[in-house]
């Protein structure tokens, strides 16, 4: 079954990337469509989350209508994500715009550490070395139960050139590789942490946050910073690197992790209600709070960063 699984996997990679990219989004788009009427599981988490966020901004109709495009988008997304993997840098120059990354940069041989989300085709992120000579990108992924899958989509990810490390298992890796310097490690962090996660407000609303960003940052001395991807059209995307998240207070003392981790959550909210179609809205992002952390010391975070 896991051969069978790898060779139908890379035969749908093949011809998705065989098509014009506006193809790939129109297809993407269509398929998004259908699966807002098959996945009844998936729309009832994602008009959930909607409720529950802009119950009282939004009427019924409107949060309709960015669910219904939020699922358009996810199809959109996904397959153009494995037609751009493939695609040189010359050509994705003509689809993506990087808007405030290298005015980002350090210009000493630190490491940096980026905030990032599920929005728009968040597979780009990974080309972001092509705009920065001289630095290694990198990220954490956490694999699939399927080897065969899980070696297709890392075979595709991998011709980017960024580092992938394993969150369960590569752990002591990455830490090798924030201590070399002049790494930018991009990690996800908007969605729910688990037990491990901080227990603070996202969208007004009490859930677990990782900290990771904040953590690995401080750790390594790493500028913090963040991206977002925009959809500015049938698969074309904006890129904007914000402004760096201060790390320290002005004597030069360490800010707390609490208080970075809310700055980060800031930026992903302020993405969300920018767009909110851009959003991923599918993921059950306010699971109630475990026994387990509940009990925890207030704040404290337990978030293993290498894990995040």
């Amino acid at each position: 079954m896991n051969w069978l699984l790898y060779q139908l996997g890379r035969i749908f990679i093949a011809t998705v990337q065989a098509l014009p990219l506006d193809w790939v989004a129109r297809i993407g788009r269509g398929g998004g469509a259908l699966a807002w009427h098959l996945d009844g599981r998936h729309r009832r988490v994602a008009l959930s989350n909607l409720e529950r966020v802009f119950g009282q901004e939004k009427s019924a109709e409107e949060r309709l209508a960015i669910a219904r495009e939020n699922f358009r988008r996810l199809g959109e997304n996904y397959l153009c994500a494995l037609k751009t993997a493939a695609m040189s840098a010359e050509a994705l120059k003509e689809r993506v715009q990087w808007v405030g990354l290298k005015e980002a940069m350090p210009a000493d041989a630190t490491s940096a550490v980026g905030v990032i989300g599920h929005f728009g085709n968040f597979e780009l992120y990974a080309r972001v070395r092509e705009e920065l000579p001289g630095w290694n990108a990198a990220t954490t992924y956490r694999a699939l139960r399927q080897p065969g899958l899980n070696r297709i989509f890392q075979s595709v990810r991998e011709r980017s050139g960024s580092l992938f490390f394993e969150r369960r298992s590569e752990g002591e890796k990455l830490r090798q590789a924030m201590a070399r310097g002049r790494i930018l490690l991009a990690l996800l962090a908007d969605q729910h942490a688990g037990d491990r996660g901080a227990w603070l407000p996202f969208l007004g609303i009490p859930c677990s946050c990782s900290t990771a960003c904040a953590v690995l940052a401080l750790r390594y001395h790493a500028r913090l910073g963040s991206a977002i991807c925009y959809r500015i059209g049938l698969a074309r995307w904006r890129i904007e690197v914000g402004p760096l998240i201060p790390t320290h207070l002005p004597d030069g003392t360490p800010r707390d992790v609490l208080d970075i981790t809310r700055d980060t959550n800031a930026v992903l909210e302020a993405a969300i209600r920018r767009d909110p179609a851009n959003w991923f809205w599918v993921h059950r992002r306010w699971k109630p709070q475990s026994k387990y952390q509940a009990s925890r010391t207030a704040g404290a975070p337990a978030e293993d960063p290498a894990e995040a």
